[in-house]
């Protein structure tokens, strides 16, 4: 029997930001007020992720350009790894790097290969201010580098280069959220930034 709530069971399901919303494409602030609303920020986070049934999520993907995020993510051991970080830093990342098909809640159903190493170590605190220590292989040490990175205002559309990144950049502009976006223009893969309007 368990003696903890489930995560995000008490929390609410937010609009995810979706590519090209500024708040995915600036640094985030680093959390200095560890009340209650950093507590509801985590479960509604939770909720969230779980209703879009991803594995990770970004404070910034609901719109709080806060250094936090969320995961539920297994390993290439299909060991599951659940948790919270606040303030988290990327300590390690070393071993192979992978190209590995990779995706985002803020780019729904579209994913590329994108390189990342196969181990990664982040630093941090818990909601309650208890430092934490999270190191991951595999897919979720892919994962760690994907949330951390969305905290810096860096989503994976820009680790890629050449034919991969114009090939998803024409699939934004065609998914059926495309009109949801600031631009269906495709100038990133002119050399413009892809946070552009």
């Amino acid at each position: 029997m368990r003696n903890r709530p489930i995560p995000g069971s008490s929390g609410r399901v937010r609009p995810v930001s979706l590519f090209r919303d500024p708040v995915l494409h600036a640094p985030c602030e680093p959390v200095t007020d560890f009340g209650p609303g950093l507590r509801r920020l985590v479960e509604d986070m939770f909720a969230t992720m779980y209703a879009a049934r991803g594995v990770g999520l970004a404070a910034n993907q609901v719109g709080v350009g806060l250094r936090v995020f969320v995961y539920d993510c297994p390993d290439d051991e299909d060991v599951r790894h659940l948790g919270h970080l606040v303030n988290p830093r990327l300590v390690e990342a070393d071993g192979l790097e992978l190209r590995g098909p990779e995706g985002c809640l803020s780019l729904p159903g579209l994913e590329a290969g994108t390189p990342r190493y196969d181990r990664a170590v982040v630093e941090g605190f818990t909601a309650d201010g208890e430092p934490v220590r999270v190191e991951g292989t595999g897919f979720f040490a892919r994962c760690l580098q994907h949330e951390t990175d969305h905290l810096d205002g860096v989503v994976y559309a820009d680790r890629l280069t050449g034919l991969r990144r114009t090939r998803l950049l024409r699939a934004v502009a065609r998914a059926p959220w495309a009109d949801r976006i600031g631009s269906r223009d495709d100038g990133a893969a002119a050399g413009r930034p892809l946070a552009g309007p």
